[in-house]
């Protein structure tokens, strides 16, 4: 409900004694005013020190961009390149209380290439002060952070209109903007949203109640803050901790440390251990090193129970008889935050209550048009797109839906080679697979199969540019192979495309496709017992990576068919090069598309400097090394 015109009555003195700190963030696009309205803030209620503003005065002059005038947003843009640039980089928290209330404050960046910073500040955040610059209206980076926001579960919002001064102190245009806001919003699931016309600058209805804007009856800010009622349910929820870490001092002592994200917890009260699902019942609690009776949400807090049980960072300690879900699949919401577009099928890291494990999104239902909210079909995602995806991840974990509990439904994914965050997402629900489905039991195994063919089974995954000589060099192995009586199957890149892959083409999300097929069809004839010979150019080392996670240690062989480029273009068998080289062939390794060498190869041949033959003997030898024959 968008509030405009009506004023919040004030809270008794003692109401407000026992009123909650209020977590908040400041956010919108660039240049919005959003470090000038804390920084004004926070002087009108005498919280600067005198030699803090006597450094934010010179800086002023040095950095500031109103003239003679203090500038406030220095006083939390605290880099020396956000000072020189105007505009904020990084999170900035500050610290403050009232008479009233007391206050955490994050300052989040509106560039877009910044927007993960201010998903950080939102993930922990109870409102959102979301401003619009008067003169600009509605943006699509503020209509982004109103998605973010609501994505990350903030229920509370304040449409701050600012630099209402530069237009007059229009009432209309105040008026339009937030008509506008609550149509967009409006499917975002908001409680409250209050619209406030304001100056920042000039301090038009931050802590005061301005004589500018006689047509405005509502609170200015701060009253608005400081009486909104926004309590922490955390502790009415079902009992929940991940384990952070397992605390093993010595023989005698074997602890669970972590930090309740929802209910409570008493000695003696039984509980169960997720995802093996095993049970125990709660010996003693410590916090801060002192045994307590009990503890509840946000407390940090270490556990021992009562029975010996395996337990390892990333599960989860949860109720008896309300236990979260556990799954390796489910639908979530993703905020794209990598240059790198998203590929479906690559396999990335999770992090998910202290869990560490491979993901990936297995499908990609549609993503969000950040003007209108509509659902628009996609095979990938881009930097800043926000979209409803499926994710499969490497084992079954606890989780929540986000809706539930913010703290076990929230996660992150990692590239697997950079380390760089690339997404954060929120869980919707677990897909369920097919209840009849289960892992047959066969009688006859890949050990038997492979006593039977006197060899070890073995992916011989070989590498390289177009026309660098794998498949050369992998169908002169596969012979040497045969006449020693080894059973072998050739996978070659051109001929998967006419069967198995001929629905794919070359654009980047269906060449991870292509990997993920191939990989998979390997996997099967290695449990045949087969030595399997990949020739692909196989351009992204995830791809490899992922196909090497399919197999047992050992039974992966990157082979890395190492051409010099100008040599392959000098070959061109197929005349590709010169096609891509004129346009003609879009997405071409080594051309318009990258290829990411192998860093660590199980082996690295030159083939610039040996015949096609000595390399295969090679390659021959260090099987014969490798003892799988």
């Amino acid at each position: 409900m968008l509030e405009v015109a009506t004023r919040a009555q004030p809270i008794a003195a003692d109401d407000a004694a026992t009123r909650p700190a209020l977590r908040f963030l400041t956010c919108g696009s660039v240049d919005d005013g959003k470090s000038t309205l804390i920084g004004r803030l926070l002087y009108e209620q005498n919280l600067i020190f005198d030699d803090h503003l006597a450094a934010l005065e010179r800086d002023s002059k040095k950095h500031g961009t109103n003239g003679a005038d203090v500038d406030f947003a220095l006083l939390l843009d605290g880099l020396e390149t956000e000072r020189e640039q105007g505009i904020t980089i990084d999170v900035a928290y500050r610290y403050f209380s009232t008479p009233r209330r007391s206050f955490v404050v994050a300052d989040t960046p509106g560039h877009e290439q910044y927007t993960r910073n201010m998903a950080t500040g939102a993930s922990n955040a109870d409102l959102a002060v979301l401003l619009v610059d008067a003169r600009k209206g509605l943006l699509a980076q503020t209509r982004r952070h109103a998605i973010i926001a609501s994505l990350l579960g903030i229920r509370y919002v304040v449409l701050a209109v600012n630099k209402i001064d530069l237009v007059g102190y229009d009432e209309a245009v105040f008026a339009g903007i937030a008509s506008g806001f609550a149509d967009f919003a409006a499917q975002l699931g908001f409680k409250d949203i209050r619209a406030i016309p304001m100056s920042a600058r000039d301090g038009d209805n931050v802590s005061t109640l301005s004589a500018q804007t006689p047509w405005y009856e509502g609170p200015h800010l701060l009253d608005h803050l400081e009486t909104i009622d926004v309590e922490d349910d955390r502790a009415e929820k079902p009992f929940r901790m991940p384990v952070q870490w397992v605390n093993r001092p010595n023989l005698d002592f074997r602890g669970f440390a972590g930090t309740i994200a929802g209910g409570s917890l008493n000695v003696g009260d039984e509980i169960a251990v997720l995802p093996s699902g095993q049970t125990s019942q709660v010996r003693a609690i410590l916090s801060a090193g002192v045994d307590v009776d009990a503890a509840e949400a946000g407390d940090a807090v270490t556990v021992t129970l009562a029975d010996e049980i395996d337990i390892a960072r990333g599960d989860m300690l949860a109720g008896l008889r309300d236990r979260p879900q556990v799954a390796d699949q489910f639908a979530a919401h993703l905020v794209w935050m990598a240059r790198e577009p998203l590929q479906p099928g690559r396999s990335y890291l999770m992090k998910l209550n202290h869990a560490t494990l491979a993901a990936t999104v297995t499908e990609l239902k549609h993503k969000v048009d950040v003007d209108t909210l509509n659902k628009l079909a996609a095979k990938t995602l881009s930097f800043n797109e926000v979209a409803v995806c499926n994710l499969s991840i490497a084992r079954p974990v606890a989780f929540d839906p986000y809706a539930a509990n913010r703290d076990t439904g929230a996660f992150i994914l990692i590239d697997r080679y950079t380390n760089e965050t690339v997404a954060a997402g929120t869980i919707d629900f677990a897909l369920r697979r097919a209840t009849n489905v289960h892992v047959q039991n066969i009688t006859v195994s890949k050990a038997a199969r492979s006593q039977l063919m006197q060899h070890k089974p073995a992916v011989l995954w070989f590498t390289g540019l177009s026309g660098a000589g794998k498949s050369t060099v992998a169908n002169l192995v596969e012979a040497a192979l045969h006449e020693r009586g080894i059973h072998t199957l050739m996978l070659d890149g051109d001929n998967v495309r006419h069967g198995l892959n001929k629905d794919l083409g070359f654009t980047e999300t269906d060449r991870v496709e292509n990997i993920r097929r191939i990989g998979e069809v390997a996997k099967l004839m290695t449990d045949a017992g087969l030595i399997v010979l990949c020739s692909f150019i196989s351009p992204f080392r995830a791809e490899r990576q992922m196909v090497r996670e399919l197999l047992p240690e050992g039974e992966f062989i990157e082979v890395f068919v190492d051409t010099p480029l100008d040599q392959c273009i000098a070959r061109d068998p197929k005349g590709l090069y010169r096609r891509a080289q004129a346009g003609e062939i879009k997405n071409f390794t080594g051309i318009d598309q990258p290829y990411e060498a192998p860093e660590k190869p199980e082996l690295h041949l030159n083939a610039g400097d040996e015949s096609p033959e000595a390399l295969a003997a090679r390659v021959v030898d260090d099987l014969v090394r490798r003892n799988l024959f």
